[in-house]
């Protein structure tokens, strides 16, 4: 007997991968219908056993759905769930994954009936690579997963207590913070350092009569500290622009910093480059050290 009727709008690399989790768990007592932008994403999904059932529209997808699961581009979830708003049940939780959370908590506010409830969450998961084949079923385990507290737009605690129940299957390291600290936090942790890294590949592409031998000595380091830069795009445009003012203020930070660093060079001051690599190893060290089987850093 089904118990729960899921519905994954965006069956990507995280709804996917979403998917695939409560599959793994809870097998037969889900039905998992989804929502792609093509026919080949949807056979690909239903083929990885990710969804029961995909669409290439949204409205057929929730149909008599329990729990929405928005998996799409930040700036997509508001006007998808204007669509979808006459067609849901009376008692339909909506959670999302998406990165920055004040600006779709704002707009859901406005649009939402009292018997639809919005549950913002954030997997702090991803791939290099995008798409529902990369999904896999453990994309989530170990890392952190946090749930918000909307002070604003409060759900009843059996609402809360059931996402967080269906989230916990995916084995992730549930945390919860408030709407403002996780878009502060999210642009510092996750947001910067997006677009740090795709201004560092920026850096090697303008390089253009050095660019063959730069990529001959491209190892490990560059390797590494690039590879979030083959991130989607889509998502990452629609993450800075609901977010702007916390990855502004921490661009601009970076921005200080980096100055910083250069006047050290400059003018040959060796203490401070010490010091800068030195609190910076001792800082990361640290985070590493604490942060340890909590979740895994990238």
């Amino acid at each position: 007997m089904i118990k729960l009727k899921l519905a994954i709008l965006g069956v990507g690399l995280i709804g996917g991968s979403f998917g695939l989790a409560m599959k793994a768990k809870l097998g037969s007592e889900i039905y998992i219908t989804g929502s792609t932008r093509t026919k080949e994403s949807s056979e690909c999904a239903e083929k990885m056993g990710a969804v029961d059932k995909s669409y290439t529209d949204n409205i057929s997808a929730v149909k008599d759905a329990d729990i929405i699961y928005l998996s799409t581009p930040v700036l997509q979830m508001v006007p998808i769930v204007r669509q979808i708003l006459p067609h849901l049940k009376k008692g339909t939780i909506i959670t999302d994954a998406g990165s920055t959370k004040q600006y779709i908590a704002n707009k859901l506010h406005a649009i939402l009936p009292q018997d639809i409830y919005y549950v913002s969450a954030h997997p702090m998961a991803g791939r290099e690579k995008s798409g529902v084949s990369a999904a896999t079923k453990e994309l989530f385990k170990n890392r952190c997963y946090v749930i918000i507290k909307d002070r604003e737009m409060p759900v009843p605690e059996k609402v809360m207590e059931k996402v967080r129940t269906l989230i916990a299957l995916t084995e992730a390291n549930i945390t919860e913070l408030d709407l403002v600290q996780h878009d502060r936090c999210a642009s510092i942790i996750s947001h910067v350092p997006h677009i740090t890294a795709s201004a560092l590949v920026w850096l090697l592409n303008r390089n253009y009569e050095d660019i063959e031998a730069c990529i001959k000595l491209a190892g490990g380091g560059f390797k590494d500290t690039t590879r979030v830069a083959s991130s989607n795009a889509d998502m990452w445009s629609d993450i800075c622009l609901s977010n702007s003012v916390e990855i502004i203020n921490n661009l601009q930070t970076l921005q200080d910093i980096i100055n910083d660093v250069i006047t050290a060079i400059d003018s040959k001051d060796r203490e401070k480059l010490y010091d800068y690599f030195s609190l910076a190893k001792k800082t990361r060290d640290r985070i590493i050290k604490e942060s340890k089987n909590i979740y895994e850093i990238e």
